[in-house]
């Protein structure tokens, strides 16, 4: 008996020895390894990378920039039914467990043992959390020692609640998606409240292997273990058997979120929106930060702006011809499959890729290139159509003689004609157009070129370009600030300039001939470069040059006489602005793209609008004290004069260059300019509540031809987008400012008539023509008010 008391002795002191021993190396483990141990604290201030999104002025998402495709929920704006999908297919003890669960490590090592290894693991959410906010995906001992240790750590620092919102919001569900938000969105197209049993069940099976479970190559292995998740949340009693049986028996269908519309429009605004954020705040907080960016795009203003430019160009390139097919294939049996691999510009719709299968006399059949399916592959349906005489009667040539079996062309589909199509091509020429207001500087709308996907340069603000006669309006204006009329008698005759170099300039009409004396408002409706010329000799070019300047033409022009002929180099955005100047009275106004920004946390930390609003922040509205909006914006050119250079570009299109813009029938103002050799095409106008610019152009600047005029190709594209962003609004006058006095004059002499051919011209008090004239020596004093003889005088003279 005592032997064997003995012996239970000896056993229960070693077991105790060995208990002592083995916490003792349990407790050296964990003291070795938790000296290496990372912060867990720097959870509790833990900013994931969110993706930073654009959005239009009517709220349309137009992009998102990101590293890692994210959007960022707290845990109560979590469903219940996403965390209990994941739950269940991840660690279904969560809730109980202190960070490590035994319970799953035995179930794991059994299965293990039994040779399966395609089942849940031992790793809790705890754990996953600390491999994938402190660790590595090394596969050791010794990081699954680290996990466990600090999985204990944060069970004891954060609430359940916390640790989930960290896994949901991190955890990478395939394409690109990070969290459960990015992915309800970027999968099914809904934000995560408006996800069924089904779909959430179909996420929280991604976490084991995203592209195992892929919905397209895998689509079997997807629909399997989202059952598999189902089941789960039916065991845990998350869902009854009814509603599990049901969701199992639906298929699974993936519908990833496109952007708006909009967006295909709009990549050239788009991207300049981009390379904004980035300029001001950095590569990390553009990709990372999750800012919520307001822009002024008015989406429907875009596609007309799109539209005008587009036709337009198209407009150019078609009336020079033909050039030839993109690419020649062979015609096979699977011609589509060989039609589908080239690249096709995916912003030109309803443009499509065709090949030419075959052509007689008077048509021709095409293949159209087929879509590409959601996984990616080439799709194997295979639609045809075809080209009529109609649709390539635009190329001058027959049939044969235009089009050969292979030929890879682009095509449209004829409007009310199914199956039909006319054949297009890419235009050589480019140009740009934008619309904005004029009071605010927010731009409406910008195209910065024929496709955003043929060329991100952005011809609107990037493409230095001769402004040519469209600077003219500057010139005049700032004549108009410093004492001329509208009827201020100004030569249309030869005038020879010496160079510094000791050349003579000797500058021409861009129509030949001259016609002397004529007034000031003349020189502009009909651009005539002799008058600018003479005009600008005499109130100097320094005065004019900062006037540019302060209109933002240019930052430090030239003082040589041919940059009042618009010789210097600008961007059409710089244009627009200072046109929305003279179209609002002289304020000083800066072009944005952008209305606010807000961060991650929904501050607003960028407002265009720094207007000051007194008694905005009243407890309540008191008649009597009305808030006021105070506009400290600089006065950059005098109201009046502002006016009258309105008044006297209404005339260009009235009576000038611009004629063709009188069909629109609404009150405008504008002006075309045409560069040497028609090198650079404009036209920039304006209606009281809208400015628009538009340019054309090849990008290597060469002649556009012997006959191309602004008048001819950059005023239509004015004239039609006017058309479509004006119809709904009423024809509304330009405002007089007080002290105008319109008084009726001689269209042609400037002196007061009021017989055929009379207008309403503006004058500032004190300077208009007196009632009677007297002749004088000059042969051409008889046009000259009495008041006005003195050459260089401002108001009047032969110049």
């Amino acid at each position: 008996m005592r032997m064997f008391a003995r012996f239970i002795g000896f056993v229960f002191a070693t077991g105790a020895l060995l208990a002592v021993i083995a916490a003792l190396a349990a407790g050296g483990l964990i003291y070795v390894y938790s000296k290496d141990l990372p912060d867990y604290t720097q959870l509790k201030n833990y900013e994931p990378p969110i993706m930073t999104r654009v959005h239009a002025g009517d709220g349309s998402l137009l992009a998102e920039y990101s590293h890692e495709r994210r959007l960022y929920l707290p845990s109560n704006a979590i469903p219940p039914l996403v965390k209990q999908a994941f739950i269940s297919a991840e660690d279904k003890n969560f809730y109980t467990h202190n960070g490590v669960d035994p319970e799953g490590i035995i179930r794991a090592a059994m299965v293990l043992a039994q040779g399966n290894k395609h089942v849940q693991g031992a790793s809790t959410i705890t754990q996953q959390v600390a491999k994938n906010f402190l660790l590595t995906n090394e596969r050791s001992f010794d990081r699954k020692i680290k996990e466990a240790l600090l999985s204990l750590r944060i069970e004891r620092a954060y609430s359940k609640e916390r640790i989930l919102e960290l896994y949901l919001n991190e955890i990478y569900l395939g394409l690109g998606n990070y969290g459960v938000a990015a992915a309800a969105l970027n999968y099914f197209d809904k934000s995560a409240h408006e996800l069924t049993l089904a779909e959430a069940a179909y996420l929280a099976a991604l976490p084991k292997g995203p592209n195992n479970y892929n919905p397209w190559r895998n689509r079997d292995a997807a629909i399997a273990r989202r059952n598999y998740v189902i089941d789960r949340m039916v065991e845990n009693g998350y869902a009854t058997r009814k509603d599990g049986d049901a969701a199992k028996a639906e298929p699974l269908t993936v519908n990833p979120r496109a952007l708006s519309p909009n967006s295909i429009a709009a990549g050239y605004f788009a991207e300049e929106v981009r390379r904004e954020l980035n300029d001001r705040y950095g590569d990390k907080k553009l990709y990372e930060g999750g800012l919520s960016v307001r822009t002024t795009l008015d989406p429907k203003m875009q596609l007309m702006a799109r539209k005008a430019l587009v036709d337009g160009l198209l407009r150019f390139d078609e009336a020079h011809g033909y050039r030839g097919p993109l690419k020649v294939i062979e015609i096979s049996a699977d011609w589509g499959q060989s039609l589908g691999e080239i690249p096709a510009l995916g912003d030109v719709a309803p443009w499509r890729l065709a090949v030419v299968l075959d052509a007689n006399d008077v048509s021709a059949r095409i293949g159209l290139q087929p879509p590409r399916e959601k996984s990616g592959e080439i799709s194997h349906v295979r639609e045809t159509g075809s080209l009529t005489a109609d649709g390539i009667r635009w190329t001058r040539q027959r049939m044969r003689q235009a089009l050969k079996p292979g030929d890879v062309v682009y095509v449209e589909p004829v409007e009310g004609r199914s199956g039909q199509f006319r054949l297009r091509q890419i235009p050589e020429i480019s140009g740009a157009i934008v619309a904005m207001d004029p009071y605010t500087g927010r731009v409406f709308a910008m195209v910065g070129g024929f496709s955003f996907d043929q060329s991100s340069f952005n011809r609107s603000t990037q493409a230095l370009r001769q402004p040519g006669s469209s600077f003219k309006p500057i010139v005049y204006a700032t004549a108009l600030d410093n004492g001329y009329t509208p009827s201020s008698i100004i030569l249309d005759e030869p005038i020879e300039i010496a160079q510094p170099n000791g050349e003579v300039w000797r500058p021409e009409n861009f129509e030949e001939g001259h016609y002397g004396p004529h007034t000031l408002r003349y020189g502009v409706e009909h651009s005539k470069n002799l008058m600018t010329v003479r005009l600008a000799r005499d109130i100097g070019m320094p005065l004019i040059a900062e006037y540019a300047r302060r209109f933002g033409v240019y930052d430090d022009m030239a003082t040589y006489l041919p940059m009042s002929l618009g010789a210097g180099e600008t961007t059409v955005m710089r244009m627009v602005t200072a046109y929305s100047m003279l179209a609002n009275g002289g304020k000083r106004i800066k072009p944005t793209l952008i209305d606010r920004i807000q961060d991650r946390w929904g501050h607003t930390i960028y407002r265009h609008d720094e207007r000051q609003c007194l008694g905005c922040d009243a407890p309540k509205f008191d008649p009597s004290n009305e808030p006021k909006l105070v506009d400290n914006r600089e006065q950059v050119l005098d109201p009046l004069t502002a006016y009258q250079i309105t008044s006297i570009m209404e005339g260009v299109i009235q009576r000038g260059t611009g004629v063709s813009i009188k069909e629109v029938g609404k009150h405008l103002a504008g002006k075309t300019g045409t560069t040497n050799e028609a090198k650079d095409l404009w036209f920039i106008g304006y209606s009281p509540d809208l400015t628009v610019g538009v340019f054309l152009g090849y990008d290597k600047p060469r002649s556009m031809g012997d006959s191309a005029q602004a008048a001819t190709y950059a005023a239509p594209i004015f004239r039609d987008f006017m058309k479509m962003a004006l119809a709904d609004k009423p024809d509304t006058p330009f405002r007089v400012p007080p002290g105008i006095k319109l008084i009726s004059v001689d269209v042609h002499s400037g002196l007061r008539s009021s017989g055929a051919g009379a207008i309403l011209e503006a004058f500032k008090p004190g300077t208009a023509p007196p009632d009677t004239y007297r002749g004088g020596g000059d042969s051409h004093a008889s046009h000259t008010p009495a008041t006005d003889q003195a050459v260089g005088s401002g108001t009047g003279g032969l110049y």
